[in-house]
């Protein structure tokens, strides 16, 4: 295909914001935490509960002010305002990471929570930008070649950041400022793959402003609400979403705790996520030429039935080996599914209204994250065991799944 320059640019923000997930949510800072924490006086098993449950809190606080933040965003010129403020609260706070003690494990999750509440923020008005800068026969594989050039971009600096962390900075560092530096350079390139977005994406579709854009966006949101019944596949879309969203989120968000409590080596972790990142980037691509082919939501309940398979095959996992497979059945999906999710909900709301949409799609979505952590850990801490907290997933899969077969398929429109 050939892309325009806004999709180029906006797919591009993609490769910055997946660094911060995989660097930071998923790879180094779970293990950088238990280390911190371990040096505060808490055991391996606690500090696994803990890193779910402000998983859950953080995602909890933009999830309550998704709608809000959304529909205030339909103003014109305040989707991309609000997506800078949102860019630089998480880099900020994601570049003082590298300056915590090593002990304060109460204070490095306070600075995570604030880096992930600008990360999750920045991605809900970067979501519902798809809307302004492709149409509804391009979306699926612009989304798709997003989440797989994102991809890519994340493997690479995970790449540099291994061989500092695996090399102790080549000699120059010990362990601790290797995981710290990662941190800076995790800044570094999210700012710097955000510049494209910032310079070249402009805000086409929205709505006039008003004297009291709060006010008037409360009494907006109400009267969605209200009126909900008139969007069927809308809230039908959003209620299967909840569910299976919220199983992929919890196993990204807690895969590096996980490998940890299995007694897998943190090198081992380390190479497992960027053969993950790798293998993504291909299967993220196929994902949305064959939707193309065969219909997005056959290959979203495609997707959600791997992940059924992942959560089973959680239980019976022993060695190294195990983990690898489990590894490349995530990475085969992982992409595809939220790739294909974000596109097929952005053909079936109105433009004008995009922000405030995709602000209902980001509470069904991250209000739903707050459930799948939730569940992890708490069985976890029943069982004494990782491995049922995967399992335990299953059930939110399923529940997807059945929602999505409901929807009945019409003409993908922009106007309802």
């Amino acid at each position: 295909m050939n892309f325009t320059k806004e999709e180029k640019s906006w797919m591009l923000y993609d490769c910055a914001n997946s660094a911060y997930s995989l660097i930071i949510v998923t790879a180094i800072l779970p293990v950088y935490f238990k280390y911190v924490a371990g040096n505060g006086g808490l055991s391996e098993q606690t500090t696994t509960v803990y890193w779910g449950y402000v998983s859950s809190f953080s995602t909890f606080i933009i999830s309550v002010l998704a709608p809000l933040l959304g529909t205030l965003a339909d103003y014109m010129g305040n989707k991309k305002r609000f997506f800078n403020y949102s860019v630089l609260i998480g880099v900020i706070m994601t570049g003082m990471l590298a300056f915590i003690p090593q002990n304060q494990w109460e204070i490095l999750l306070i600075v995570y929570t604030l880096s992930h509440i600008g990360y999750q923020a920045a991605n809900l008005f970067y979501d519902a930008f798809i809307t302004d800068i492709t149409d509804n026969k391009r979306n699926d594989m612009v989304s798709s070649y997003g989440f797989g050039i994102g991809y890519i971009g994340s493997a690479t600096l995970f790449v540099v950041v291994m061989l500092l962390i695996t090399t102790s900075g080549f000699g120059m560092l010990n362990s601790v400022l290797a995981i710290r530096l990662s941190f800076l350079l995790t800044t570094i390139w999210w700012l710097l793959f955000s510049i494209p977005m910032l310079r070249n994406v402009k805000q086409h579709y929205g709505i006039d402003a008003v004297q009291n854009p709060i006010q008037n966006s409360l009494k907006r949101i109400v009267k969605t609400v209200k009126k909900i019944q008139q969007y069927k596949r809308v809230l039908g879309f959003m209620v299967a979403y909840f569910f299976f969203i919220d199983g992929v989120d919890t196993i990204i968000t807690m895969a590096t705790a996980f490998g940890v409590d299995m007694g897998i080596k943190t090198s081992n972790l380390l190479l497992i996520l960027l053969i993950l990142n790798i293998i993504a980037f291909p299967c993220t691509i196929i994902y949305g030429k064959l939707a193309q082919k065969f219909g997005t939501k056959k290959m979203i309940l495609i997707a959600i039935f791997v992940y059924i398979m992942i959560c089973f095959y959680a239980i019976f996992m022993k060695t190294v080996l195990d983990f690898w497979i489990l590894g490349i059945l995530v990475g085969s999906s992982q992409g595809g599914i939220q790739a294909l999710s974000r596109s097929y909900f952005a053909r079936i709301i109105p433009r004008e209204q995009a922000n405030e949409f995709f602000g209902f799609y980001n509470i069904f979505g991250k209000f739903s994250a707050v459930l799948g952590p939730l569940l992890f850990s708490v069985t976890t801490q029943m069982t004494g065991k990782s491995q049922f907290g995967i399992a335990s997933l299953a059930l939110l899969f399923i529940l997807g799944a059945y929602f999505l077969i409901r929807l009945k398929e019409n003409e993908p429109v922009n106007e309802i």
